[in-house]
């Protein structure tokens, strides 16, 4: 696999992005609801239950390997991960502290049930919209229980049920299979709000015995849970907020409501501006990589940007000889039209400014040999 490392300056505005599960950073709302799934999970099981929260930068293999990814799984791919080198990369998931949590409990005594709840930022290359974004929160929570006092319980679907009935109590929850390395008959948590909105909040299973055994445990002996839940989505269902920017804005209307976990009060939300882009770009660009793109260019600006969507993608070949010339475009390339929808949480944005935008993004992404630009 070629790794692209991540620049210098995409490492320090990742490090020094406040993690709002982190109290030492000041209190926020997601905090709460870290505490409910505490609550839930100690009314269900008498766990000793340990807080995690470790640095942000890992070793490739805690974040795949310990987990028992494949060397050739797509998850390891630059398209989705940020990698510093080969070696060393920003987790993809807080379950990467949960191997070395495992081996550090194996070799002494340690309570007849034990849990981990491993909580904070994760970094992922990703599409921009209101539910996305590349630095998201996450709680994994895992829990070691005796397999026989277990017996033919369905445990998982336990666990499930007293946390989100906890932390999201208007919300209907399915599940669907969804395996995973690390898990055995793994499931994908969707929660569907009062509105009818379908949003995964989480995936979950029984931990794989391979991982257990690897990690120094016994699977004949133990068995146990392992959730991993996403912090944002389920904070904005359970506030009913419209967009994840605002769960970090700094308008102080704004952040005197991330103090609690009452209804969201509207804050003068600004109607959309859009732009479309016609662009040449190379064949293996996906939605994923142009949000991490944008992401990048825009840093102190993404306010101004709800949402990009690929509305449609045709191959060099398909399109008409007026169009490659327009474009400029080269053999290996596509054309993406791309659309931006413009929105500030809390200001209307110009039309001069948007147009700005639009030539912002679109000098960035346009890899054909004639541009256009908005006036």
């Amino acid at each position: 696999m070629s790794i692209v490392a991540i620049s210098h300056t995409q490492l320090i505005n990742a490090l020094t992005l406040r993690d709002l599960t982190d109290t030492q950073q000041g209190p926020h709302a997601m905090q709460l609801l870290i505490t409910e799934v505490q609550q839930a999970l100690e009314q269900t099981w008498p766990c000793y239950l340990q807080r995690l929260n470790h640095n942000p930068v890992v070793r490739t293999t805690a974040n795949y390997d310990d987990l028992g990814y494949p060397d050739d799984g797509p998850a390891r791919e630059a398209r989705y991960s940020r990698y510093l080198t080969d070696n060393l990369m920003l987790r993809t998931q807080t379950s990467s502290a949960i191997p070395a949590w495992l081996r550090g409990w194996s070799h002494g005594n340690h309570p007849d049930c034990l849990g981990a709840l491993s909580h904070g930022l994760v970094y992922r290359r990703d599409s921009i919209d209101r539910w996305h974004t590349g630095e998201p929160h996450q709680l994994d929570v895992w829990l070691l229980l005796d397999r026989e006092t277990c017996g033919q319980q369905d445990i998982v679907a336990t666990a499930v049920n007293v946390i989100f009935n906890r932390v999201l109590p208007d919300c209907a929850i399915t599940l669907s299979d969804s395996p995973h390395p690390y898990t055995e008959n793994g499931l994908q948590i969707d929660a569907r709000n009062p509105a009818g909105e379908i949003v995964e909040v989480g995936e979950c299973g029984r931990i794989s015995p391979a991982l257990l055994a690897r990690c120094g445990w016994d699977p004949e002996e133990t068995t146990g849970i392992a959730m991993g839940i996403g912090l944002d989505r389920v904070l904005m269902l359970r506030k009913n907020i419209p967009d994840i920017r605002l769960l970090r804005h700094q308008d102080s209307r704004i952040q005197a409501q991330m103090q609690d976990l009452e209804p969201w009060q509207e804050v003068s939300f600004q109607p959309t501006i859009k732009r479309d882009l016609s662009l040449a770009v190379n064949e293996d660009i996906n939605v994923e990589i142009l949000g991490d793109l944008v992401r990048e260019l825009l840093h102190d600006q993404g306010d101004l940007l709800e949402e990009v969507i690929i509305v449609s993608e045709t191959p060099y070949l398909n399109l008409p000889n007026t169009a490659v010339e327009r474009l400029g475009m080269r053999p290996g390339q596509k054309n993406v039209l791309l659309r931006l929808v413009m929105r500030h949480p809390t200001r209307s944005i110009s039309n001069p400014e948007a147009n700005l935008l639009r030539n912002q993004i679109y000098r960035a992404l346009h890899q054909g040999q004639r541009h256009m630009m908005a006036e």
